[in-house]
């Protein structure tokens, strides 16, 4: 008999693959259908919103906003009310133009005025004299669902379609409760736009936002990261009125710190009270525990910010804070300012001990002094070089971090009581606290650190060094003084170099010996093969900085970042961002390129200016140096005769040198 298993296989393969074809073809056939009725519904839910979307162009204005080269083309906003309101992004009003044009979808121009911002949320409400707009439907509030569709449009070109990019919404509540997370592309040409749900009601209207960042250009830097914010429109029209009325919204002000920096894994215990604050005039205190916010219990920091996050100045706040086991209530109103802070200062410059341990019994008692300034309160009192400060206001004193930290605490005027030793005898004084000096004393000694014992294998290196920092492929090179000791903490000074010039010889030669003098390790990262810093670079130079931090002896107080004219934006820009590991700040022939966060007790930032008397920026930087001590921040500044557009000579960077070298200064 034949035998017909053979064909009957190939029979039955041919079949399955044709079955297997026939159910591709039909899933393709019905994959595109479903593509086609998604672009469908897409392009109806933009077309139900695109009536109140609107074209807004800007002329005039500044150049640059926070070192970011202000757009010049279109922009979107969304029309609120039937008489020609419209809400937009305050980051396309960020560059103040002179004069403002709104382009309606039926190609009508109207020339519009900027009525009031919401400062909290970045929003700005803008008016035309036209009638009978369409303003946009809201999505419910409790119908915003993580996962859900959601299309960002903007209106930048002249055609009567908006554009569109969609993507999902991929956090709610963001920003400390202000923000909806869409991973849609956002970008500065839609921010004012609207976020949209898949029936056309607008979720929200596009905005950069940063959880820091407080300036109208904070978040700019995410648009093309997969991460963009809009404001629920619902929160929108909950202000509108109060917008219309012309009140700009600000944020809600407390007024404390908290004792540790851990946003999440710490309880929420109050450090610093700022003075004339809502806390203070509430009776909030140093080592009180937040429990409670408006009813929601509070046990860790990012509770307490989520709960605050969304409050205006004026809003209404009961607290509950535990104080030593006793809960105490409070109910106060947040505040839109609050008086800038300034810390008291003594008048000395503490002794710098070695930071090997000694053993206990020779531990020295209090803060040694090694410098006393001339005219300050403590030299008012009395105190001489190597005098022990053991206690103030009756609080022992063990360390100069735990002096400065009471310092802190205090204000220029008040006064307090000092107790001393002087050859082991205790002495008291009275002495009344002055604001932080901007002298740099001529007679300061040279920085106390004795030469180090041999050196082994394990020691750093030391000299001129040439590295590349293999985590970021980039360059750098420092200097470290030949007699380093690592039982002793440095000043880090990190060079930020100008554009398309690291300017090494020259910076060598002029701080080799005032490292060697002062106790400072120069540190220069260099920018990329361009020689031009870019922002992306920011994450590089903080990563030198961490590296030097690990390997050499360094200390925290006496971070120092120096730029030099486009290095000093740089330099600015990093201060700002990181401003837990920069306490200092130089800038040589350089203003203010970027408005500067308020001055604040658990992030100290001493300034210091040095520029030629002939430099064509000159009142621009004196115009800084005076926006800066309005703004209470530590400000010592030179002008250098006969010096134009060209780095400091020596006798102004010696100056330098020792105002870093008393940066310690309490």
């Amino acid at each position: 008999m034949p035998n017909h298993k053979p064909r009957l296989t190939i029979l039955a393969l041919l079949s399955s693959a044709l079955l297997i074809s026939v159910a591709s073809t039909a899933a393709a056939q019905a994959d595109g259908k479903l593509a086609v009725l998604e672009e469908r519904a897409l392009k109806q839910a933009a077309a139900i919103v695109a009536p109140s979307i609107v074209r807004i162009e800007t002329v005039g204005g500044l150049e640059r906003v926070d070192e970011i080269l202000a757009g010049t083309g279109p922009t979107t906003g969304v029309v609120v009310s039937a008489d020609g309101y419209i809400i937009t992004s305050s980051f396309n009003f960020a560059a103040k133009p002179s004069s403002i044009l709104v382009s309606l979808p039926d190609g009508r121009r109207f020339a519009a005025r900027q009525v009031a911002s919401d400062n909290l949320k970045m929003l700005t409400l803008i008016k035309i004299d036209a009638e009978n707009l369409t303003p946009a439907p809201a999505a419910p509030r409790d119908s915003v669902r993580v996962g859900q569709w959601a299309i960002a449009l903007g209106r930048t070109y002249e055609t009567p379609f908006p554009s569109m990019s969609v993507g999902i919404v991929s956090a709610l509540n963001r920003i400390w409760g202000k923000a909806i997370q869409t991973d849609a592309k956002v970008s500065p040409v839609n921010y004012g736009g609207p976020l949209v749900d898949i029936e056309g009601r607008v979720l929200g209207v596009l905005v950069p936002l940063s959880p820091q960042g407080k300036s109208d250009a904070a978040g700019v830097e995410w648009y093309d990261a997969g991460i963009g914010f809009a404001i629920p429109m619902s929160d929108i029209y909950d202000v509108l009125d109060q917008l219309k009325a012309e009140k700009d919204l600000h944020s809600g002000l407390l007024g404390i710190t908290f004792q540790t920096k851990d946003l999440y894994s710490t309880p929420p215990m109050v450090d610093h009270v700022w003075y004339n604050s809502p806390a203070q005039k509430a009776g909030i205190k140093s080592g009180d525990t937040i429990v409670e916010v408006n009813g929601a219990a509070t046990t860790r920091i990012s509770q307490v910010r989520h709960a605050l996050g969304n409050a205006y100045a004026g809003d209404k706040i009961a607290l509950s804070v535990d104080r030593d086991g006793e809960t105490i209530k409070v109910d106060f109103e947040l505040a839109a300012k609050l008086e800038p802070y300034e810390s008291a200062f003594l008048g000395i410059l503490p002794e710098r001990l070695s930071t090997v341990e000694p053993a206990e019994a020779a531990a020295p008692a209090g803060v040694g002094v090694r410098y006393v300034y001339a005219n300050s309160p403590a030299a008012a009192a009395g105190l001489q070089r190597g005098d022990r400060i053991t206690k103030f206001n009756d609080a022992p004193q063990n360390s100069a971090i735990e002096l400065r930290d009471a310092l802190s605490r205090t204000r220029p005027g008040e006064k307090a009581v000092l107790t001393f030793l002087r050859n082991g005898e205790p002495q008291t004084a009275e002495v009344e606290l002055q604001k932080i000096t901007a002298e740099i004393p001529a007679d300061l000694p040279r920085s106390p650190i004795p030469l180090p014992a041999e050196k082994n294998d394990d020691s750093e290196k030391t000299g001129r060094l040439a590295e590349t920092l293999e985590t970021h492929a980039h360059d750098l090179w420092a200097f470290v003084p030949d007699d380093y000791n690592p039982d002793y903490q440095y000043a880090l000074l990190v060079w930020i170099h100008p554009s398309r010039n690291t300017m090494e010889a020259e910076m060598l030669k002029r701080w080799k010996q005032i490292c060697r003098e002062r106790g400072v390790i120069l540190l220069a990262p260099k920018a990329g093969t361009a020689e031009t810093w870019t922002p992306n670079e920011i994450g590089f130079i903080k990563a030198a900085v961490e590296s030097f931090v690990e390997r050499y002896s360094i200390d925290p107080q006496r971070i120092v970042l120096h730029g030099f004219e486009t290095g000093a934006a740089l330099a600015q820009q990093l201060a700002f961002k990181e401003r837990e590991l920069f306490p200092a700040l130089c800038l040589a022939g350089a203003p203010l390129a970027i408005q500067p966060p308020e001055n604040r007790p658990d992030f100290p930032l001493q300034w210091d200016f040095v520029y030629g008397e002939d430099d064509p920026q000159g009142r621009k930087i004196e115009a800084s140096i005076k926006a800066l001590e309005k703004m209470r921040y530590p400000v010592s500044h030179r002008a250098v005769p006969g010096l134009g557009q060209d780095y400091p000579p020596e006798p102004a960077i010696e100056e330098v040198g020792r105002w870093i070298d008393a940066l310690d200064r309490i």
